[in-house]
Parts: structure tokens; C-alpha cells; sequence
């Protein structure tokens, strides 16, 4: 597993020696990041299951300013913290151990990009894009992405976010949403 592209392009990133962690994998992450196109000239990002820290370091070495890191495993937040360092990464990054949910509460910064992976068994992003809306943690025209087994069908719209691209690799869907005003 490697940065794709940016400032920190072709370093490698370590990962856990166990199976608690799924990375996207980078042909994934890079079509990812191209379909975000210039999203990436400033701005914050925020990973709810950054389990290596893999997309939030890509979205930094991208371009922008700041990458929440958030994991509830103690041995995946080891692991970011590793990454992070060998980046040199620690004053564009904050990593937080905590279930997703509890955390939301505590954050300051308003979100462009959202990144959202559970472990598949553990889906719960209607919830989650409901609690980022009511807590107004992704700024107007932010965008969410959603990395899901291909079979997972996501509605057009939750809470103010409107679906607008889906695209599918292998077994993963990738679903795009824009925030959007409510009237």
C-alpha cells in the first residue's frame, strides 16, 4: 500500500499485521481521488474508518490542508500514527481513537471531503450522514464518499446529501454525495 500521488507520491504505507483493517486498494483510492478531481486545493478532509490512515495521507499529499483520522481499534490507530510519522504529516493530521459517532461530537472544523468505509458488517451511513447533518460538519457543496460492498444500494438522497455518481470495482461500490441546501 502506497501514496498514489502529491507531495508524498510512492511512499509506502505500512498496514496491521492482523485482519482488523480492510485498505482501499490504490487502484481504487486513485479512482477515487480522480473522480473528486480539484477538490484538493486546500481544505479539510475526514476519514470516520481510516483504519491505516491510507486516505487521509493521499488527501494531504493531494493538496489539502488537514486529514481527520479517526479509528476505534487501538491497533490501527497505532498503525496511522506510524504512517503519519514516516510522512512527516503530524502538523496536517489529527488522529483520534474513538467510536465515530462519540467523536463527531467533539469536532471543530467543518469537512469539504468525507471519507466513510466501515467494515462492511458494520454499515450504518444513513445514520452517519444524518448525525453530519445535524451537527453541520461538512460544509455547503462538501462532498461524502461511501466505499460499500457492491450490493449495498444507497438512496438518492440522505439527510441534505444528494446522490450524484456511483461507480462499482469488483466487489466495492463507491458512492458520491454532495451536500446541498434543503428547500
Amino acid at each position: 500500500m502506497r501514496i498514489v500521488a502529491g507531495k508524498y507520491g510512492s511512499r509506502s504505507l505500512k498496514s496491521p499485521k492482523n485482519d482488523a483493517t480492510r485498505p482501499t486498494q490504490d487502484k481504487i483510492k486513485g479512482a477515487i481521488f480522480s473522480s473528486l478531481g480539484n477538490m484538493f486545493d486546500g481544505g479539510n478532509f475526514l476519514d470516520c474508518y481510516s483504519g491505516t490512515g491510507n486516505m487521509g495521507l493521499e488527501a494531504v499529499s493531494r493538496g489539502m490542508n488537514h486529514a481527520t483520522l479517526v479509528d476505534n481499534n487501538k491497533g490501527a490507530v497505532s498503525v496511522i500514527k506510524e504512517n503519519v510519522k514516516s510522512l512527516k504529516a503530524d502538523k496536517e493530521t489529527k488522529i483520534i481513537c474513538g467510536n465515530i459517532f462519540s467523536v463527531l461530537e467533539r469536532l471543530t472544523l467543518k469537512y469539504d471531503v468525507v471519507y466513510i468505509d466501515p467494515p462492511y458488517a458494520k454499515q450504518e451511513n444513513e445514520k452517519l450522514l444524518q448525525r453530519l447533518d445535524d451537527l453541520d460538519l461538512v460544509k455547503m457543496d462538501g462532498i461524502v464518499v461511501i466505499e460499500s460492498l457492491q450490493e449495498e444500494i444507497w438512496p438518492d438522497q440522505m439527510a441534505s446529501f444528494i446522490k450524484y455518481k456511483e461507480k462499482t470495482y469488483g466487489i466495492t461500490r463507491i458512492s458520491y454525495f454532495r451536500r446541498e441546501n434543503e428547500e
